[in-house]
């Protein structure tokens, strides 16, 4: 255990997981808390909140609540003095805020174009200055986790500007993996698969999931737990030497074809 520890522990670290209130994002909070991080989720909902810290208490950890809106520099400025009053320090920052639609491309409304471009790009791209900015200031290494997805890589039908989005953050993140490693700011996206979540639920229709089934070899969609290893793995000593990488966690899809 000693040895695990030594490499993917937390002991002594901050991360701050924004989004950390959804499920995918709040079951990386939970493992990373029962790694030994303090963990702080940023997000909207209090409720929500309260309900994932009772499971990272659970699991033998520890964090708190920042309530702010992440889609403008004021709320993620904000985020970062509160957590250096409070914690004095950020070590993990993991930006997985985001919304979805299923609207045809030829609707979409402005105001939903700009909706989910705030969340889901405008929001990371923020955060990464500021938190970005932090580190280098301080001369701090850190680890920054965007959660991207599969539609940053491939196409899918219905998800139009989610996709664009997340294939921003994609880009995103290899850029400023380059930019940072002599800093030994790592820069790393997890690309999660079909696992349900808030956001998708909507789009995830019998036929739509028929589809995907077949497209998945292991026949089955994501449990959110199954994004704990790869979030221990990249916020770790033990993944000291990625940055730049997309860390695929899709039960085979990616490698499907006919």
């Amino acid at each position: 255990m000693d040895y695990l520890n030594s490499l993917f522990g937390l002991q002594g670290k901050t991360a701050v997981v924004i989004g950390g209130t959804g499920e995918l994002c709040g079951a990386m909070a939970e493992g990373m808390g029962a790694a030994g991080a303090d963990v702080v989720l940023v997000g909207r909902s209090q409720e929500k909140a309260n309900a994932r810290l009772e499971k990272i208490a659970a699991a033998g950890g520890s964090g708190y609540f920042v309530q702010a809106d992440v889609s403008n520099g004021d709320g993620l400025r904000s985020v970062l003095d509160t957590v250096l009053e409070k914690s004095g320090k950020v070590d993990i920052l993991v930006n997985g805020a985001g919304v979805n639609a299923a609207t045809p491309f030829l609707e979409i409304p402005e105001e939903e174009y700009d909706r989910i471009f705030a969340i889901n790009t405008k929001a990371v791209v923020l955060a990464c200055q500021i938190f970005g900015k932090y580190f280098c200031d301080q001369d701090r290494k850190g680890s920054i986790i965007n959660v991207g997805s599969m539609s940053g890589l491939l196409p899918l039908s219905r998800v139009f500007t989610y996709s664009m989005t997340k294939a921003a953050v994609h880009n995103l993140s290899r850029n400023l993996a380059r930019e940072w490693a002599e800093r030994g700011i790592r820069v790393n996206t997890i690309v999660p698969g079909f696992f349900p979540a808030e956001q998708n639920r909507k789009v995830l229709t019998e036929d739509r999931v028929a589809n995907i089934m077949r497209h998945t070899p292991m026949n089955r969609f994501g449990n959110s737990n199954e994004l704990i290893g790869a979030a221990l793995l990249l916020a770790s000593e033990a993944g000291s030497f990625i940055t730049g990488a997309e860390l695929i966690v899709d039960g085979g899809y990616s490698a499907m074809t006919i």
